[in-house]
């Protein structure tokens, strides 16, 4: 009985040796984790005071040209918006359909063209307002 009573006292020692160990580690990671929220936080407060002037007035000169554009030039934009996202859903849909891989693979490669050649087009036309916000700053 002696030895029961000796075996019970030392799992019950060990026991509570890991629930410590667990603890104290649980703990450890807990105060990385809360250290590395409050260096994070810090740091894009950080970013958000160091933001360039350069993007924030560009950002208001896009809110300026937005409300210079008449609505008959907004519905135009917009019309012309709309039938991009749908040839692109157009071929979203043609390109999961398709079953043949070599349809599908020429459909995946003319979406790929449209998509460029769109980029293309909105990287000219950023281009274009850069310059007229360049020379106004003259």
């Amino acid at each position: 009985m002696d030895s029961v009573c000796h075996e019970s006292i030392l799992e019950q020692s060990l026991n509570r040796r890991d629930f410590n160990y667990n603890l104290e580690r649980n703990m450890k990671k807990t105060a990385a984790i809360g250290a590395l929220l409050v260096c994070s936080a810090l740091s894009t407060q950080g970013l958000a005071k160091d933001m360039p002037k350069m993007q924030h007035s560009m950002q208001g000169m896009q809110k300026q040209g937005q409300m210079q554009m008449s609505e008959e030039q907004k519905e135009k934009h917009m019309r012309s918006m709309q039938a991009h996202m749908l040839m692109m859903h157009d071929y979203a849909n043609r390109i999961l359909g398709e079953k043949n891989a070599r349809k599908k693979q020429k459909l995946k490669d003319e979406q790929l063209q449209l998509m460029k050649a769109h980029h293309k087009q909105m990287k000219a036309h950023r281009k274009k307002m850069m310059k007229m916000h360049t020379n106004m700053m003259k």
